[in-house]
């Protein structure tokens, strides 16, 4: 509260910080260059401001993720996962980031524009490591009205699969595994920042393997409630106003609560591990629906379609595009053959996105107040609790979402 209420006595005025570039700059409105930083503290006096700011402006070409950067112009509070905004800046770049993980970020973005066209490129971008900021405006837009802009966002989706990934490896021990599971996770964390759904999602990992490794089971209520607890704890921003932070909490809920609860209502074996992915992601989407609502006031009418015929093949095509990226930064001279098969398979995936958002009235606007979003998430929590005292095995009903895969 004391760094809201700085934040706040700053508003309208005119302020020079010191700040370290957390993304690298994309090419904004009026020519300026948009980027994100943190770890700022105001000139002359030194005095740290503890939030993330966004940042547009020009005197620079480019800002790239862990520059020094000073930033002069008028700063104005926001909510959400930046906390100030600062427009129309004059920038001065101090120093780059020596940092051995952004190069190699650098590097394999260069690889991936060289050996896919674009879209293509900023596509499979977004779906690695969730990096939408070049994706064209209108692709944007179809993702969101075709409900899948969750598979290009930063988001614990893609850390899950890589893990359940390693799960499937034919290791030697559990040891093994393990270990090359969380230094998966730490790769990906360094690589994509410390986003709030990124923290949450890499906490929960991180947990879930131990339990697994040390033979131990983690209750849902509880994983969730210790994640929500330390990454609050962690950034108090998140629960002071980061949407996607209870976007990820929600879909969390939803994944390993509502869909045990509907897999063991309506299956009599354990489903399928595609069919347990469309029932994970709808369940994420039903937490989640009621508070997109509020906030955004609209509803895509063919997201169930558009999940069922796109979600299942983000691993294979993370999988392609990763193939793609390494090969146009070490060999691309083979580059255009290599890529061929995340091309074709990408260029798949926009074609049904493209097809289903032309469809007339494809959004639904409509808007809900927080009263009725509460309504709405009881009125769930019931039916799920109805259902799930009606089941007969409940103590082996709900499996956590990263162990489970090397069981």
């Amino acid at each position: 509260m004391q760094n809201v209420h700085r934040l706040n006595q700053l508003s309208g005025h005119k302020v020079t910080i010191e700040a370290t570039a957390t993304a690298d700059a994309v090419y904004s409105t009026r020519s300026q260059i948009e980027f994100t930083a943190n770890n700022a503290k105001l000139k002359p006096s030194g005095k740290p401001l503890a939030s993330s700011f966004k940042i547009s402006g020009f005197g620079v070409p480019m800002v790239y993720r862990g520059d020094k950067v000073i930033v002069s112009g008028k700063l104005f509070p926001m909510r959400g996962s930046n906390q100030g905004r600062i427009a129309y800046a004059q920038l001065e770049r101090l120093g780059g980031s020596s940092s051995a993980i952004n190069n190699l970020t650098r590097k394999f973005d260069a690889g991936m524009q060289s050996a896919l066209p674009e879209p293509l490129a900023s596509f499979g971008l977004g779906l690695l490591i969730g990096q939408r900021s070049n994706l064209p405006a209108d692709i944007t837009a179809a993702l969101t009205a075709v409900g899948l802009v969750h598979i290009v966002a930063v988001s614990g989706y893609n850390l899950t699969i890589i893990v359940r990934a390693v799960g499937r490896l034919k290791l030697g021990s559990k040891y093994q595994k393990l270990a090359a599971s969380l230094a998966l996770i730490a790769a990906f964390v360094l690589v994509t920042g410390f986003s709030a759904s990124i923290v949450r999602a890499a906490l929960v990992s991180v947990l879930s393997l131990l339990a697994w490794y040390y033979g131990r089971h983690i209750k849902p209520m509880v994983l969730i409630s210790f994640a929500a607890a330390l990454t609050g704890l962690w950034n108090p921003f998140y629960v002071w106003g980061d949407l996607s932070w209870y976007l990820s909490f929600l879909a969390f809920f939803g994944v390993l609560v509502i869909a045990p609860v509907i897999a063991a209502r309506f299956f009599k074996n354990q489903p399928k591990l595609l069919t347990m992915v469309l029932l994970e992601t709808l369940s994420a989407e039903l937490m989640t629906l009621p508070l997109i609502l509020m906030t955004f006031s609209q509803l895509s009418v063919v997201a169930l379609i558009a999940n069922v015929l796109v979600v299942p093949l983000v691993p294979m095509a993370m999988l392609l595009s990763a193939v793609a990226g390494a090969a146009g930064a070490l060999a691309p001279q083979f580059a255009g053959w290599l890529a061929l098969p995340a091309r074709l398979l990408l260029t798949y995936m926009l074609d049904i996105v493209h097809m289903l958002s032309n469809i007339p009235s494809v959004l639904i606007h409509r808007s809900i107040n927080i009263a009725y979003m509460l309504g709405l998430y009881g009125l769930v929590l019931a039916i799920i609790l109805v259902t799930y005292r009606k089941l007969p095995k409940k103590k082996e009903l709900f499996t956590d979402e990263t162990a489970a895969s090397f069981q």
